[in-house]
């Protein structure tokens, strides 16, 4: 099976990403990583921090001839900003900074600093940092390769930021794809691109910070990926798991998400067609392309809610972790909204859940293997 593991401090040497699983044969381009990286870097309201950066993937083991080998595929993403935070983060060596000690209301802080007894809440909230999804999108920019050699695609939008909703109803894949690229915000919307920038310029004035809304849409799935034979198995699951794992992300919804508690069965439920071109089909998606943990062969459409991060200009009050007494939260140097940059990453999320069913529905140890069983399956829907 496709598994990951990543490792790196925000301000550390480095971010590490191992990715086991990948089948032999896949043909990656080391810019097509690194174009994903940029887009999580982009994005109207990112902070001073994405000026230093520059993230460039490093591919160290798992690839030779720009293939993957079938072995374990390791990465790194180096931080510039390391040479600024050697003396503070270095690995032996006593730190020259000062102690972190005023926990932000929202973060890692102090639940992390009581857990694993630190006095210092820099060894929470470097790990803790979103920084690490750099190393997420680096993964889902392989497994997106991957996923493409099967006629599947991915594509996200933003469809809120704050008070300020985009009117995306009834647009198709191509324009969303053109006009969220296209947009500052990465909404399809520009009467609402223009209002999400004011909302973000008011906050960041305002010392404050926000959260939105964006989707995933994924197209090109076959019937039948994932499983309703266990709950680990169910697609659906697994694709809440990994998006309600992005930092600061607060709800998940699949198609008609909550909006299915208000309406009846009959105008929720997607009515089955047939026509032997076709075969199965629905004239609606009010499921979001998964019906009991599987896919029906519909789009599958996601949306995903982020909370405001936590680092506000304006800090909150806090307890002081040493001394107990009533201070202001610790102020980091941070984003005023990261909804847009959210979006890629929930894309590679997505991504990498979505190949993992693909080589557990079609497992193969080359791609040339798995386009075969992949093509007599295909062969097998269209005689049903």
């Amino acid at each position: 099976m496709l598994r990951y593991l990543t490792a790196g401090e925000s301000h550390g040497r480095s971010l590490m990403a191992i990715l086991e699983g990948m089948p032999s044969g896949l043909r990656v381009d080391k810019t097509t990583i690194d174009r994903e990286l940029k887009r999580r870097q982009a994005g109207y309201g990112r902070g001073k921090r994405m000026n230093i950066e520059k993230d460039r993937v490093q591919i160290l083991s798992g690839m030779r001839g720009g293939e993957t080998l079938g072995s374990p595929v390791a990465l790194s993403i180096p931080n510039k900003d390391w040479e600024n935070w050697k003396l503070i983060m270095d690995t032996f060596g006593p730190s020259k900074g000062e102690k972190v000690t005023r926990p932000r209301p929202g973060h890692a802080d102090l639940v992390g600093a009581l857990k694993y007894d630190q006095d210092d809440i820099r060894n929470v909230l470097e790990r803790a940092s979103a920084r690490e999804t750099a190393a997420r999108v680096a993964i889902g920019a392989i497994v997106k390769v991957l996923l493409s050699e099967f006629g599947i695609s991915i594509v996200s939008q933003v469809i809120q930021i704050g008070g300020v909703k985009a009117k995306v109803e009834g647009l198709k894949i191509s324009e969303i794809k053109r006009k969220a690229s296209g947009s500052k915000v990465s909404c399809p919307d520009r009467e609402a691109e223009r209002l999400m920038i004011e909302e973000i310029d008011k906050a960041k004035k305002d010392g404050d910070t926000l959260g939105g809304i964006f989707e995933v849409i994924t197209t090109g799935l076959p019937i039948g990926l994932g499983s309703y034979v266990h709950p680990d198995r169910r697609l659906d699951g697994r694709l809440a798991q990994g998006l309600m794992s992005i930092p600061a992300v607060k709800g998940v919804e699949i198609g008609l998400g909550f909006r299915v508690s208000e309406l009846p069965g009959s105008e929720v439920q997607d009515e089955i067609f047939y026509e032997q071109k076709k075969g199965f089909y629905r004239k609606t998606n009010n499921a979001g392309g998964l019906e009991g943990g599987v896919t029906n062969g519909e789009p599958l459409r996601i949306k995903v809610a982020l909370k405001p991060i936590s680092t506000l200009q304006r800090p909150l009050s806090s307890v002081d972790l040493i001394t107990k007494k009533r201070v202001k939260a610790t102020v980091e140097r941070a984003d005023v909204c990261v909804v847009p940059a959210a979006a890629v990453i929930g894309e590679s999320v997505v991504a990498f859940e979505l190949a993992n069913a693909l080589i557990e529905k079609f497992g193969g140890d080359s791609i040339s293997e798995m386009q075969r069983n992949y093509r007599g399956y295909l062969k097998y829907l269209k005689q049903r």
